[in-house]
């Protein structure tokens, strides 16, 4: 097989492939008998029909056809692999000559976004400058009746429901007479705004037993956002009566015996949850800093295909000035990808499985699963590698941020590895970097570029009767890409492991 490539721009390339026919022919061979497999032709017994007769039956372009969607995929790697490129997306592919004669070669041509060349400089340099850390007494009674709260009882009321207060309502929604959705013994807080809108309003002032209506858009469902006609039956009320704030409530709640210690241990909550949003700072701040050092060129096409399903999924095809602020921030996106991409590969960073296995049960808990059936439903949808790369990027941010200078705008050095990230929810900005399940892209950005790493499957060619028939194939995938919780996670990657090597044999 021979093979070249074109540079078409920083971002794209185009690689020309030719096989020969004696390449070929194994497919050819291995084409003619599937196809022989799958025919009843009067005379032959299945799988005995001699290549001449599918070739009068059929043609030969059947089997052209079937060859090539057999080992497109396979060239096409082969060529990447040759010319080291690596691609972002799929490819679009045109076929410039098919061996419907014997004799004549296989023919394409490849289009493809690839990863950028860029140089990287030294990070090390950057110095960030982030607020202080100060004592906050309003976030520390925050975090005393968020405690309260907690530990408080819900007690019936016998009067008009108010603001905080905690009902139990019958629901009925209907469109012009129609009924959209009942439900029945829906719990709801009024003043939290989880429901339908005016639902508070409507509530507030109506005692238990009595009826309300009003009109609201739905949420959800086929009808949403149209307005319907919404009656609540409010079956009852009820306060949150909180403990007091002593030392029997410090002995409930903590493993203090007294107020004034659960008191001072907040305060200490308060500061080192107070020392994460400067972590955060700084590691936004590093981050901001290294992409303006680097110009990192983004293929249109790739931008282009996440914002559409973005706006997609959101209904949102036609509201430009979201689209704007889509495309803003899924670009920075793809760059910071790239960015750290290029870190890992040029500082060589491994990922253990000790780490995969860290970040696997760590967001499966953020999605609220079961770590074992979360690695499993990874791997059936081939995502265990972005997986794998994503912990890649957040050690090299990591390293990145701790080579930097941090101070704060008193001028004192901030040490980022200071921040012990089991005291708050949060986790600490080198530890986020390295482990944590906060992204360290835009809300809107996108998931990760498709790795080059791994080829799924090659569309097939819709026909080969004639080279001017097959314009292009649609698209390849791009090439080959402490607990009882950690084992099994472990045991479920071992499953993955062992799949992939029964496959690779097979």
């Amino acid at each position: 097989m021979k093979s070249a490539v074109e540079t078409l721009s920083p971002t794209r390339v185009k690689l020309s492939v030719e096989v020969t026919s004696a390449e070929l022919q194994p497919r050819m061979d291995a084409a003619y008998k599937t196809i022989a497999q799958q025919v009843n032709i009067p005379g032959f017994r299945r799988g005995k029909v001699p290549n001449r007769i599918i070739d009068q039956r059929f043609g030969r372009g059947a089997v052209v056809q079937e060859a090539v969607n057999d080992a497109l995929g396979e060239y096409y790697s082969q060529a990447l692999t040759e010319h080291n490129v690596k691609p972002l997306g799929q490819p679009e592919v045109n076929m410039t000559e098919l061996p419907l004669e014997d004799g004549q070669e296989l023919k394409f041509e490849a289009e493809v976004d690839v990863v950028p060349e860029f140089e990287l400089p030294d990070f090390s340099t950057i110095t960030v400058e982030v607020d202080p850390v100060t004592a906050d007494e309003d976030d520390v009674q925050t975090r005393l009746e968020n405690l309260r709260a907690r530990f408080g009882t819900l007690v019936g009321v016998d009067r008009a429901a108010q603001e905080g207060d905690f009902t139990s309502v019958d629901i009925k929604a209907t469109i012009d007479g129609e009924e959209i959705d009942t439900a029945e013994g829906i719990s709801y807080e009024i003043g939290s705004g989880t429901m339908l809108a005016g639902m508070d309003e409507a509530l507030i002032g109506h005692t238990a037993g009595e009826t309300v209506e009003f009109t609201a858009p739905l949420a959800g469902g086929d009808k949403a956002g149209q307005d319907a006609d919404v009656t609540l039956v409010l079956q009852t009320v009820k306060e949150r009566q909180l403990p007091d704030a002593d030392d029997d409530f410090a002995q409930l709640a903590s493993e203090f015996d007294t107020f004034e210690e659960l008191m001072e241990d907040l305060r200490a909550q308060s500061e080192q949850g107070a020392k994460f949003e400067q972590g955060v700072q700084a590691r936004d701040k590093v981050l901001e800093q290294m992409l303006e050092l680097v110009e990192i060129p983004v293929p249109d096409s790739v931008v282009e295909a996440e914002v559409h399903s973005h706006l997609e999924g959101e209904g949102r095809l036609e509201d430009d000035v979201h689209r704007a602020e889509v495309t803003e921030s899924t670009t920075k996106a793809v760059r910071t990808q790239l960015l750290l991409d290029a870190l890992v590969e040029r500082d060589k960073i491994q990922v253990g499985q000790n780490e995969l296995v860290e970040y696997l049960i760590m967001t499966a808990q953020q999605y609220g699963m079961n770590p074992n059936e979360f690695a499993q439903q990874l791997d059936n949808q081939n995502q265990v590698p972005g997986m794998l790369a994503e912990v890649g990027r957040r050690k090299a941010l990591a390293a990145v941020l701790e080579s930097v200078t941090v101070k704060d705008t008193d001028g004192n050095v901030v040490d980022l590895n200071e921040i012990d990230p089991s005291d708050d929810e949060d986790e600490a900005p080198v530890a986020a970097a390295e482990e944590s399940g906060d992204s360290v892209d835009s809300e809107d950005s996108v998931d990760s570029v498709d790795s080059p790493d791994s080829v799924d499957s090659v569309d097939s060619v819709d026909s080969v009767d004639s080279v001017d028939s097959v314009d292009s194939v649609d698209s390849v995938d791009s090439p080959d890409e402490e607990s009882d919780e950690v084992s099994d996670v472990e045991a479920a990657l071992a499953e993955v492991e062992a799949a992939d090597e029964a496959s690779d044999k097979a």
